[in-house]
């Protein structure tokens, strides 16, 4: 990590679902790597408790309570950052969660929230911080998923609004290059936790236990959290557009695309 504490230090990293999971990781990594943070979560005693652990570690952190489905709150966060720190290296947005069904068994107002979470949040805290992002010729880091690229069976409304993360970073990378702005997406399949989150499923019958799972019941190996942070690290540093973990899942996006018929067929043998 020399090579990183060399680039990150006193780089100030703005971090949305920043107090649990794989934004916490990924805002403990830039910390280490000698970056300032500020970690925004929903959850107040989350917050706070991360906070403190990452302050234990010496590591300065700004911690938020915030909404990012809230508009005001998506610019908010971005003004308490610029108030505590005074500018803006990168953001990662982090913040999202994912879903369990079939797609005509989902409510519409199911499809509204994860949409408003994972599509809507991050482009109103994009849209707050770019400006500033331009000045610092900065990093904008969208998580998304396998799932971004490949639609799966099981996971209800999540790839519909993954695939719309992918597609605004791939516009925004366009639109961002003449500013200077980095925008990396990120695509990794199931990340390993401690306690993985189980998805109760309501009138989802035919939907087998493993779709509970992180991945969804696709046949994929769990990504070391922490190994995965390191990327994005490296990923802004060399400024790259992609990371997709596991790397030979490209194949099957390119299939998908020359020949969706078989595309289909290995996603069902793969679920």
């Amino acid at each position: 990590m020399a090579d990183s504490k060399k680039y990150w230090q006193d780089k100030i990293v703005l971090v949305t679902g920043g107090s649990n999971g794989l934004g916490k990781v990924i805002a403990q990594t830039f910390g280490e790597s000698g970056a300032k943070l500020a970690i925004v979560g929903l959850e107040a005693s989350d917050v706070e408790a991360t906070a403190e652990e990452f302050r234990t570690d010496k590591i300065e952190v700004l911690p938020i309570v915030a909404d990012v489905t809230r508009p005001e709150d998506a610019k908010r966060i971005v003004i308490e950052t610029l108030a505590q720190y005074g500018a803006l290296d990168a953001l990662v947005n982090a913040a999202g969660r994912t879903h369990r069904g079939f797609l005509m068994q989902t409510p519409l107002e199911e499809f509204q929230s994860l949409w408003n979470l994972n599509v809507m949040g991050t482009i109103a805290c994009t849209q707050a911080a770019y400006p500033h992002l331009v000045k610092s010729r900065g990093h904008v880091v969208n998580i998304g998923s396998l799932a971004a690229k490949s639609a799966a069976r099981w996971v209800g409304a999540y790839p519909v609004t993954k695939h719309a993360v992918a597609a605004f970073s791939q516009q925004l990378r366009l639109e961002a290059e003449p500013d200077g702005v980095h925008v990396l997406l990120v695509c990794p399949g199931p990340v390993k936790r401690d306690n993985p989150r189980l998805y109760p499923l309501k009138n989802a019958e035919g939907i087998p236990q493993s779709a509970l799972m992180p991945g969804g019941g696709v046949k994929v190996g769990k990504i070391e959290p922490q190994k995965l942070a390191r990327e994005i690290l490296k990923a802004c540093e060399k400024r790259n557009p992609e990371i997709v973990i596991p790397g030979k899942a490209r194949i099957l996006f390119a299939i998908n695309q020359i020949c969706p018929k078989l595309g289909d067929w290995i996603v069902k043998k793969s679920t």
